[in-house]
């Protein structure tokens, strides 16, 4: 089994935002696979289906993106699966919107949802899809990422998720995630 976990914030308010990109592709990977998000455990909601000839397990965290980890860590131990079987995927304000960047591993970068991960974890060493979603010029790192994309954006991002859940769906049917970084970095 794979387990593809998408971070960000639930609620309304939250829908479209740059921090809730990681819920973006796992909404977009599901749909692309007909996968729905019907079931709820362990403070998380779930879809789950065979994709590629996988069994995959889409979890989006119910705890926010600060306490990502406390869901995700008692997943991983309930269905008995390695870190080689995770893949993460998020926001990450480094990066031009329209841009992914895949990692093996690698510090939080600052970023509280993967902070989290690490720490329930015990380790940096997962595989992530990291999203771009622009860096803030001038306004609060906390208000940008609970902020929309512009209009302008809204073309680039389209594209990353595209990217994002091709890259999903080559590593579900079994292509090494380091070959997947060399072909979408």
């Amino acid at each position: 089994m794979k387990m593809i976990v998408g971070l960000g914030n639930v609620g309304a308010q939250y829908t479209g935002t740059r921090h809730n990109t990681g819920f973006m592709a796992l909404d977009q990977f599901a749909t692309e696979h007909q996968l729905s998000f019907t079931q709820h455990k362990m403070e998380a909601d779930l879809a789950s289906g065979m994709v590629n000839g996988e069994k995959v397990l889409l979890v989006k965290p119910t705890t926010y993106m600060n306490e990502s980890g406390r869901a995700v860590g008692p997943l991983i131990k309930f269905y008995k699966l390695t870190l080689d079987d995770l893949v993460v995927v998020y926001d990450d304000m480094d990066l031009h919107v329209g841009r992914i960047r895949l990692r093996t591993h690698g510090s939080a970068g600052g970023h509280n949802g993967i902070k989290s991960l690490i720490a329930h974890l015990g380790t940096d060493q997962f595989n992530r899809v990291k999203i771009g979603i622009d860096h803030p010029k001038r306004e609060s790192v906390v208000k940008y990422v609970l902020s929309r994309f512009s209009l302008e954006q809204q073309g680039p991002l389209a594209e990353a998720l595209d990217h994002s859940t091709q890259a999903l769906g080559e590593w579900v049917a079994g292509t090494d995630f380091p070959k997947l970084e060399n072909q979408f970095n």
